[in-house]
C-alpha cells in the first residue's frame, strides 16, 4: 500500500494490525502499530527510513512496484532501532554503495545491528542535502529521544518534519491522518507512549522542541515512525509534548496493588473511599497490578499528582509484580509526585517499608510513613484505611499543573 502524502512524498510502510507487544515484552500495543517509511521522488530519489525486519522482503516487493530500486539517490535512518531500520540490509543488497545518511551515532548502531559498512555519511544539526526541484532535507540531532543515534529529518518547500519516534504512537489505521481518525483514541496512545518511552527524556524533550521552534521553520505535516500521520493542525502534538515534559499531572491520585488473599485489596479500596470523602474533585484510579496492563498503569501513573502503592509481606519483601513495577516507575524518571505505601501482613510486615524505600529511590515525595494491616482488614482497620485516605487527600494539592 501506498498514500500520497504531499505533492512528491510517499508513505511506504507497513500496518501491523497484529501487534500486541513491543520492545520483547515491554510495551503493549493493543491496537497494533505501524512501521512508517518515506518515499520522496523529486530530481533525487530519497527513502526515509524502512520497516521492522519480519516485513523486509514485503516492503521490497512493494517498493519495487513504485520505483526502480536503481534510481534510490540516497537512504536516510533517522534511527537505527531495527523496527525503523530492519528492511535496511534487504534494501542495501539492491543498492550497496548508495549513500546512508544518518547521525554519528548512528554509524556505530548500525554497525552494531547489522555489521555491514556501507557508505555511511553522518550529518548533525543544519546539515542538509540538495534533492531538487529547489527543495533540501535539513537534518536535525535529536539525541537520546529516545536513543543517542535519534534525529529528525525536515524537508524544504513541501515543510514535512519526519520525526521518526517523536510524536509517534502505537496505533494502527487504515486512515493514516489525523484529522481521519478518532482523536480520544489518537491522544490515549499519543500519551501512552510519551510516558512510557519518551517520558525519561523529558527536559531534553523540552530543550528540543525549543530548538526546533527556535529555527523558526513552517511544519505542514508531522509525519513520525508509528501510528498516523499529524496533517491537520501538526503542531498541537508540539503542543502537547511541550505540556507533558513539564513534570506532567492531573488532578488525579492513582492507587496500584497486589494481594494474596484479598486484604491489600480491601485496604485499597478503602484507601480510595477515605480520599473520595474528603475531596471529591480529585480522579481516584485502582488498579491491581498482577491483572491489569503495566504500560496502562504507568500511563495513569505519569497523569498522577499522587501514586499509593500497597503490597502484602512476603517472605520479608513485596510481591514480583509491585517489585517489577517500582522497578520500571524508577526508570521512568517521573518528577514532581507524591507517594505512599500499605499493605497487610502476617508476622513480619516488611512491605511498607521496602515500598517506601523504591519510591523514595525512584524520586517521589514519601508523605507517610504508610499504614499497615495484620492479617486480613477488621472494621477497625478499615476505619483506618479510610483515616489514611483522608490524610492523604488533605497533602494533595487542589491545583491542577
Amino acid at each position: 500500500m501506498t498514500i500520497n502524502i504531499k505533492n512528491n512524498v510517499y508513505w511506504i510502510g507497513k500496518i501491523d494490525w497484529e501487534l500486541r507487544k513491543f520492545h520483547g515484552n515491554e510495551y503493549s500495543t493493543f491496537k497494533g502499530s505501524s512501521y512508517n517509511s518515506y518515499l520522496i521522488k523529486e530530481e533525487k530519489t530519497i527513502v526515509v527510513d524502512t520497516v521492522y525486519k519480519p516485513f523486509a522482503k514485503e516492503y521490497i516487493h512493494n517498493l519495487e512496484n513504485i520505483i526502480d530500486l536503481k534510481k534510490v539517490d540516497a537512504v536516510i535512518v533517522n534511527h537505527a532501532e531495527v523496527d525503523h531500520s530492519g528492511a535496511l540490509p534487504e534494501l542495501m543488497q539492491y543498492i550497496p554503495e548508495v549513500p546512508v545518511y544518518c547521525s554519528k551515532n548512528g554509524v556505530k548502531i548500525i554497525k552494531g545491528h547489522y555489521h555491514k559498512d556501507w557508505n555511511f555519511n553522518p550529518v548533525k544539526t543544519g546539515d542538509s542535502i540538495d534533492i531538487g526541484n529547489g527543495k533540501k532535507l535539513i537534518f536535525v540531532d535529536m539525541q537520546m529521544l529516545h536513543w543517542p543515534d535519534s534525529m529528525a529529518s525536515y524537508l524544504t518547500g513541501d515543510n514535512i518534519l519526519f520525526s521518526n519516534d517523536a510524536f509517534g504512537q502505537h496505533y494502527a489505521s487504515e486512515f493514516m491522518f489525523n484529522d481521519l481518525v478518532d482523536e480520544y483514541e489518537l491522544y490515549n496512545e499519543a500519551i501512552k507512549y510519551y510516558a512510557n518511552i519518551l517520558a525519561p527524556f523529558s527536559s531534553l524533550v523540552e530543550k528540543k522542541i525549543d530548538e526546533i521552534v527556535a529555527m523558526n521553520i513552517p511544519i505542514e505535516i508531522i509525519a513520525p515512525s508509528h501510528g498516523v500521520i499529524w496533517r491537520a493542525n501538526p503542531v498541537q502534538i508540539v503542543k502537547k509534548y511541550q505540556t507533558w515534559s513539564k513534570d506532567y499531572q492531573e488532578n488525579q491520585i492513582i492507587i496500584i496493588y497486589d494481594t494474596m488473599w484479598g486484604g491489600t485489596r480491601i485496604m485499597a479500596e478503602n484507601i480510595a473511599l477515605g480520599i473520595k470523602s474528603s475531596n471529591e474533585k480529585v480522579t481516584i484510579k485502582l488498579f491491581n497490578i498482577s491483572s491489569s496492563d503495566k504500560n496502562d498503569i504507568i500511563t495513569e501513573v505519569f497523569k498522577s499528582k499522587m501514586v499509593i502503592v500497597g503490597s502484602p509481606t512476603i517472605n520479608k519483601g513485596i510481591t514480583v509484580a509491585v517489585a517489577g513495577i517500582l522497578e520500571e516507575i524508577e526508570g521512568l524518571k517521573f518528577k514532581n509526585k507524591k507517594a505512599a505505601a500499605f499493605g497487610c501482613y502476617g508476622w513480619s510486615g516488611e512491605s511498607v517499608t521496602r515500598i517506601n524505600e523504591s519510591l523514595k529511590k525512584a524520586g517521589f515525595e514519601i508523605v507517610s510513613n504508610g499504614l499497615k494491616c495484620l492479617w486480613n482488614p477488621d472494621a477497625e482497620s478499615i476505619e483506618k484505611c479510610i483515616t489514611f485516605g483522608k490524610e492523604l487527600a488533605g497533602n494533595l494539592s487542589n491545583s491542577i499543573e
